[in-house]
């Protein structure tokens, strides 16, 4: 039995499922700005540091790809309490981690964790919105959730700077997911009714995600979104190196100079939230990835010539986040428009290749040491030129934002 065009939620719903993303942000952003500490501290290197945000990635990658399907099958509710109270546990460890052995593992914990707030919030916006209002939807949660990154770096240069160091930085990230495990308890309801679940077992997932899989309209979005995610990840993973070494930022103008993109792209969402239905969202996507290619191509041209300076780093990230505002706000409704049978898969398989993805280049942007920057302009437009190439899969196809609701 099909499911009927659900209506928007409700802006108490929607505020909390901003929150609920702010998981991922937070758990990424706050300790960058602890990484050339860490790095002494736990008698490592560069690489050795950006292993442990690799290992959060792959979590993510991995609790998606486990959760997902399963909210399909039991619900949406009790995934992310689960999820959330356990990960409230496993960042109050990696406060303790005494080598960087166990605080890779005990990151690994809080992705596959922390991954139901993010695959089940998906799939809830999918069970409770649809056509131009889900873009709306998405855009607003990039917008909401955008202030995550921006606080979130400028909190933790502070914290790192502070007598309880890097590790108070997790002691934080604790407090704010059990405030989140909080919200999902008194706000999120179940929007996954009983006759819309997969109840009889495995054959019956594997057919749904079968049926995710095989769409090639969905692939073509999944694939734009995720590639272009991994510009971002490129940039996460190398920006403490190349803001603090290479442009030679302190640790504060470090941070304020990241919340600065962060701004950008949370501006550039919630400008497409409003430029939808104007436009539609297969331009506003195809203009998104246009300017980060042409952006990341740029800050590789000016790297590459011995011309990079603050001024043109600065710049060009800046623009390129404005595109990525837009794919953010876009590709995500735009596929999981294509499975509102499987929503959680669906989420699932979106959200695990973009933690796969970003966990493949987060280690290979230290691999030239940590005062160069080729490897993550190098970085930032291979996977810019594949996002781009990804919407060849979605040629021919209606705009979602002028079908009928």
């Amino acid at each position: 039995m099909p499911k009927p065009a659900p209506p928007s939620p409700p802006g108490r719903l929607t505020a909390t499922l901003a929150l609920l993303s702010f998981v991922i942000p937070l758990s990424t952003d706050m300790y960058l700005p602890g990484f050339p500490a860490m790095a002494r501290d736990l008698s490592t290197d560069a690489a050795g540091v950006q292993l442990t945000l690799t290992a959060f990635l792959f979590g993510l990658a991995a609790g998606q790809l486990v959760l997902g399907p399963l909210s399909d099958r039991y619900g949406r509710r009790k995934p992310i309490l689960l999820g959330t109270g356990i990960c409230t546990l496993v960042t109050a460890l990696c406060a303790v981690a005494p080598s960087l052995e166990l605080l890779t593992v005990l990151r690994f914990l809080m992705g596959f964790s922390g991954a139901a707030a993010v695959v089940v919030g998906r799939a809830v916006v999918s069970d409770t919105a649809s056509g131009t209002a889900a873009t709306r939807i998405f855009g607003m949660l990039m917008a909401l959730g955008g202030i995550a990154p921006i606080v979130a770096p400028l909190a933790g240069g502070a914290i790192v700077n502070g007598p309880g160091g890097w590790r108070t930085v997790f002691w934080v990230l604790a407090s704010a997911t059990a405030l989140m495990f909080l919200a999902a308890l008194l706000l999120v309801p179940e929007s996954l009714p009983a006759e819309h679940r997969h109840a009889r077992g495995i054959r019956t997932t594997l057919k749904a995600a079968v049926s995710v899989l095989t769409d090639r309209l969905y692939l073509g979005h999944t694939l734009a979104f995720c590639f272009a995610s991994a510009t971002l990840f490129c940039y996460i993973a190398a920006s403490p190196f190349l803001l603090q070494n290479v442009l030679g930022f302190s640790v504060g103008e470090a941070s304020m100079a990241f919340s600065a993109g962060a701004l950008t792209a949370t501006v550039s969402s919630a400008a497409a939230a409003r430029l939808v239905s104007r436009y539609g969202s297969r331009l506003l996507l195809k203009v998104g990835l246009a300017v980060l290619l042409m952006s990341s191509a740029l800050a590789l041209l000016v790297t590459a010539t011995g011309n990079l300076n603050r001024v043109w780093a600065l710049g060009l990230v800046g623009i390129g986040f404005l595109g990525l505002g837009q794919v953010f706000a876009t590709a995500p409704a735009l596929a999981l428009a294509r499975v509102p049978h499987a929503a959680g898969t669906g989420s699932a398989v979106l959200g695990t290749l973009q933690s796969v993805l970003g966990a493949a280049v987060a280690p290979l942007m230290g691999i030239a040491g940590g005062h160069t920057v080729m490897p993550l302009f190098l970085g930032m437009t291979g996977c810019a030129l594949i996002a781009t190439l990804a919407l060849w899969l979605t040629r021919q196809e209606p705009d979602l934002a002028r079908q009928k609701r």
